[in-house]
């Protein structure tokens, strides 16, 4: 299919919202209503392009999780935003690092959990060990059928997203200059999306990462398969970055043990601080307030020029 056909048909499938439907200080937000899947259902994508975006230009692409939550709070439940396009704006700015765009996926509200929870990690499981997970989660309100789906969400980036992004805008297709970042379970989704596709990604900011899986840390079996499973899947960290933190307040209290074995595990894959990064915020909690202060650290890291 050409490039022209390709543009097309996507936007035949999903209106394109203009700039002034969404808030932004800096660069301007291109919203792609109810983006089409075979993976995934549909949802909202904005495209955030900095200031002075040139066809001319190539860009990195950087795709975040939670993308309703990034520039604009007046759309947001909480009333609150991560400022990506502050951020980056600054750093751009600042020459600290590359021309890129932002790609925000929607999450779908009753389908997060799952579509963030990484697959095969889960599918370790005993019987009866996904048993415990459906109680702990049933607690909160979701189905103790707890069956994730993120095998298919990281296909929806990477066969059908990615694809788009690279035909309608003018960007570096290359895993060198392709990222992926999202906090709490969207850190999850994006340590396993850099184990799953790591000749797409160059790296992963995994912010204030949701190790535990439910709400429960006694008896919870989720973060040693997570462990064993990033034993046997990490890439060669010649060839990829990963940022991880967590603050000490709130649901970040009960990262700081987990994160711990997850750091001893870096290192015995070989990860050093040219490629890996763990940070510990004392005092700050689990909330976009808090991401949005140190937010630049991994973009700095990730997009560095």
């Amino acid at each position: 299919m050409s490039k022209l056909l390709f543009i097309l048909f996507f936007c035949l499938s999903f209106n394109v919202i203009t700039a002034q439907k969404i808030n932004v200080k800096y660069g301007v937000v291109e919203i792609y209503e109810n983006f089409a899947s075979k993976n995934v259902q549909p949802r909202n994508v904005g495209v955030w392009l900095p200031q002075h975006y040139s066809p001319k230009k190539k860009y990195a692409v950087l795709y975040m999780h939670d993308g309703q939550m990034l520039f604009d709070s007046t759309i947001t439940f909480n009333q609150s935003e991560w400022g990506v396009d502050e951020c980056l704006t600054q750093l751009i700015r600042e020459g600290k690092i590359k021309n890129t765009i932002v790609v925000g996926i929607w999450n779908t509200k009753e389908n997060r959990h799952q579509e963030y929870f990484p697959q095969k990690p889960y599918q370790s499981l005993s019987k009866d060990e996904k048993e415990k997970v459906g109680q702990s989660l049933e607690k909160i309100g979701m189905s103790k059928e707890f069956k994730p789906t993120s095998d298919n969400y990281l296909k929806f980036i990477v066969e059908e997203l990615k694809p788009f992004i690279d035909n309608t805008y003018s960007t570096f297709q290359n895993k060198e200059n392709t990222f992926i970042a999202g906090s709490s379970m969207g850190g999850l989704i994006s340590m396993y999306a850099v184990c799953e596709y790591p000749d797409v990604f160059g790296g992963a900011a995994c912010i204030s990462t949701h190790w535990p899986g439910t709400f429960e840390v006694e008896n919870n079996p989720i973060p040693e398969s997570f462990y064993t499973y990033l034993k046997e899947k990490l890439p060669n960290p010649k060839s990829i970055k990963i940022y991880f933190d967590y603050g000490t307040v709130d649901l970040d209290a009960l990262y700081p043990p987990l994160q711990a074995k997850v750091d001893e595990i870096m290192q015995s894959k070989g990860f050093t601080n040219e490629n890996w990064i763990t940070k510990k915020f004392e005092g700050e909690n689990h909330s976009e307030n808090a991401w949005k202060k140190r937010l630049h650290i991994p973009m700095e890291f990730l997009l560095k020029k």
